[in-house]
């Protein structure tokens, strides 16, 4: 491929050679002009927009290495296998690998004409890392996928992403950034080119209107009985269920398959293995119904999912609004369904003390975890330790969720690094030689049965420990975990492997030397105005599902910033006016009239305005409308322009 950015339609080529894809897509040629001319870039494209295009041809034109920083493994390891199939020289690192894979995999994109490497941005922290960086001979763009989370105030704010930008100082010589997100507001835009440091602003962006997509809003009394009915009514394609909590998935999932739909849950909880079992599955149409928490959907390809269900509200716009976007990524008609109740204002109001606990409480678990880990005061500096979240919650007793959030403020503020639920997986190396594993007889047919799959499936294991993963040995052997695990223990106890089980556990790396509780600050822009903002998301959420009269789609583009909107014509909104015998011109005509009654700049009584037309529902609809936008105010009795 030509490594020039000259010829006219050098772009179209390398789509073409790699992707097999005549044209471009939207906003994709642009962005990726933008960055081949040495710009700085963000890129706003809503989920199926295809971000990956939009620095993966660049970078096939250019020369050097690309930089992909993002938090998803998941996708980072499809990418680079996609990559892979494509001839083109692809890795990825990322937290839990071993320490020699690392190492190989840095060495390779020095000496071995890598094009993309893919690392989460907890790697941007290791100095080996940020070692090898400067010797590689040619970097050509760093990406920032989820460009959302460096901007403390985008809705999944990651304190490592402050890290990214100490790349761009540690490479010698002028290299684009190319942010890209598929959801942010205006305010979170701007900090996203501040925090990045942008030479100039610079922003490509799509409309975040989705046509084929319906969103509707349901209130009812019975989650459950309400999400089957739905889930009957629409048999076709697959589907997502998002709720809050691991119980649920479960409990959601057993319920749907006792009434015949075909159900699987995920969550962070599960192993690697299970995970891409059941996502597998799901992919693959022998499971329907994925019940989920946040945990499953990003960067998941599924193109005919036809229905998203939340059975518990997101407490922010934008997580609704990426969720629900993995419906009808093929352009065919979907839906995106909501459920709430009344309870369900009580509860996302409670999640802002449970997410912002109080200064002193959040200086106390300071104090408490600094003793639960033993460091003393001036101690800790750079030093990661396990931390046994649920042990110390009983020993202290304070609640998890509140000690979460308050781990992760103080992580925010500088005090140390939290992870929640690192990913270690079990590892393990034979303690005896090849020759003496072959002259071993263990006259156990299942043991030798698990000896043979370990050999066969993984390499190395004489020489060092390797990653590996039960549930993948049960697939194999037939044997079901707990034997699986039983088996390995017996070995390591009998001196033939050395076995390290696997464990989801946080951890906690002090970026401090421990200082005294009484020193612990907390500026307002790490909690105060953090706090406030994501009340102001809280109350948005609310607003989007108790508004009854304002189009569902204009109301999350509103959102976003957009103000070209329209009705969508088909969520619930829309539908129950068609319904009752009206429309979008019905209620402009309406409102060019209620504007000429009160062009007289005083209140008038609101039943002047009842007079205008003998459509009550079109009446309280337009007014309900203009108050929204901010063109009327209604005092008791009442109206009067804004």
């Amino acid at each position: 491929m030509p490594t020039s950015s000259s010829a006219p339609d050098i772009y179209l080529e390398a789509l073409r050679h790699y992707w097999g894809y005549d044209s471009f897509r939207g906003i994709q040629r642009e962005i990726i002009e933008s960055v081949c001319s040495g710009k700085d870039t963000l890129g706003l494209m809503p989920t199926g927009g295809g971000k990956s295009i939009t620095f993966q041809v660049p970078t096939m034109t250019m020369k050097g290495l690309c930089i992909v920083v993002t938090p998803l493994i998941a996708l980072m390891k499809d990418q680079v296998s996609q990559l892979r199939m494509r001839a083109i020289k692809a890795a990825c690192i990322y937290s839990g690998m071993m320490g020699s894979d690392i190492e190989r995999i840095l060495d390779n994109c020095i000496l071995g004409d890598y094009k993309f490497l893919y690392v989460s941005p907890e790697r941007l922290q290791s100095e080996r890392f940020r070692q090898k960086l400067t010797l590689i001979r040619r970097i050509c763009m760093i990406c920032v996928d989820e460009a959302h989370c460096i901007s403390q105030w985008g809705y999944d704010f990651r304190p490592s992403y402050m890290r990214i930008n100490d790349l761009r100082h540690l490479i010698p010589y002028p290299v684009p950034v190319l942010a890209l997100t598929a959801t942010a507001t205006p305010r979170v835009v701007e900090d996203i080119q501040k925090r990045l440091e942008f030479r100039e602003r610079n922003v490509f962006s799509m409309s975040f209107e989705r046509k084929n997509l319906s969103y509707v809003v349901r209130e009812t009394g019975d989650k459950t009985a309400e999400m089957l009915r739905i889930l009957q009514k629409v048999p076709a394609g697959s589907g997502i269920v998002y709720t809050r909590s691991r119980r649920l998935t479960r409990e959601i999932a057993n319920y749907l398959n006792a009434n015949g739909i075909t159900a699987d849950s995920y969550h962070a909880g599960l192993t690697n293995a299970e995970k891409d079992l059941r996502q597998a599955n799901w992919t693959k149409g022998n499971t329907r119904i994925m019940v989920a928490t946040n945990a499953f959907g990003m960067g998941i390809d599924k193109a005919d999912v036809r229905l998203v269900v939340h059975y518990n509200v997101p407490d922010s716009i934008e997580a609704y609004f990426q969720e629900a976007g993995r419906a009808g990524r093929d352009g065919l008609h979907a839906y995106a369904v909501l459920l709430f109740n009344q309870q369900d204002r009580g509860t996302l109001h409670r999640r802002i003390e449970t997410s912002y606990p109080t200064a002193d409480y959040i200086r106390q678990t300071y104090e408490n975890v600094s003793y639960f880990l033993q460091v003393g005061i001036g101690e800790g500096y750079g030093h990661t330790y396990y931390f046994a979240l649920e042990l110390f919650c009983r020993r202290f007793k304070q609640f998890a969720v509140d000690t979460d959030s308050a781990l992760r403020i103080l992580s925010t503020a500088g005090y140390m690094d939290y992870q929640e639920e690192q990913d270690f997986k079990s590892r393990l190396k034979f303690t005896v030689t090849k020759e003496a594993l072959n002259r071993l007889h263990t006259h156990n047919t299942q043991t030798d049965d698990i000896i043979q799959a370990v050999l066969r499936t993984y390499t190395g294991v004489f020489a060092d420990y390797v990653f590996i993963e039960e549930t993948l040995l049960s697939h194999i052997t037939g044997y079901d975990n707990d034997t699986i695990y039983n088996t390995l223990v017996e070995l390591s106890q009998s001196h033939i492997i050395s076995f390290i089980p696997h464990r989801n556990t946080p951890t906690i790396t002090f970026t401090v030397p421990r200082v005294d509780t009484d020193r612990i600050q907390l500026p307002p822009i790490v909690y105060a105005e953090r706090k406030k903002d994501y009340a102001e998301r809280i109350d948005s959420m609310i607003g989007y599902f108790s508004d009854t009269n304002t189009c569902r789609s204009r109301l999350l583009l509103r959102y976003f910033g957009e103000s070209d909107t329209h009705d969508c014509g088909q969520c619930d909104v829309c539908l129950r006016r068609k319904h009752n015998g009206y429309g979008q011109e019905d209620m402009l005509g309406i409102k060019e009239r209620i504007l000429q009654v009160l062009s007289d700049n005083q209140p008038h009584p609101i039943t002047d305005l009842y007079a205008i037309s003998g459509n009550k529902v079109l009446i309280q609809d337009t007014i309900h409308m203009m108050v929204q936008e901010e063109e009327l105010m209604v005092e008791g009795s009442k109206v009067r322009l804004a």
